[in-house]
């Protein structure tokens, strides 16, 4: 299992997104910039988007290597709201190696910044999370 979290700061994505036409089309899918600029004010979405794709290159352990790229990794949402993680190309193959079967992924932003928080789930998952052995019988000798 693997495990990573990623803090951005609103305001510093917004304005390299302004500054650098493409740059959004260069980080996020199609699907992903849709959904932000539905938004009012779509920054914080886009930093809680760029916040998960760095979490959940950490929690593979990767970064941006071999050939990853950022629309690799894909934050939608689901009827329901809750951020669903889709991998593409080489990150996808990169999870495949590494047996993670999902990845589970939390999302928030509040005012200047945007967090993230992403586990990876492998096929052969842990036992219970108690693992500690049973209590010993206290009723004695029989």
């Amino acid at each position: 299992m693997g495990v990573g979290t990623d803090l951005v700061q609103v305001a510093r994505l917004a304005e390299a997104m302004a500054r650098h036409p493409g740059f959004a089309a260069r980080l996020f899918t199609v699907a992903e910039i849709s959904y932000c600029e539905q938004h009012r004010v779509p920054a914080p979405r886009y930093a809680a988007r760029f916040a998960a794709k760095e979490a959940v290159l950490k929690a593979l352990g990767t970064g941006l290597a071999r050939g990853m790229r950022w629309q690799d990794v894909e934050v939608i949402a689901a009827p329901n709201r809750r951020p669903l993680v889709r991998l593409h190309g080489a990150v996808a193959a990169a999870a495949r190696a590494q047996g993670v079967i999902e990845v589970q992924l939390s999302i928030a932003h509040e005012g200047d910044y945007a967090l993230a928080f992403a586990v990876t789930q492998p096929v052969a998952a842990a036992g219970p999370l108690d693992e500690s052995p049973a209590a010993p019988d206290d009723r004695g000798p029989r």
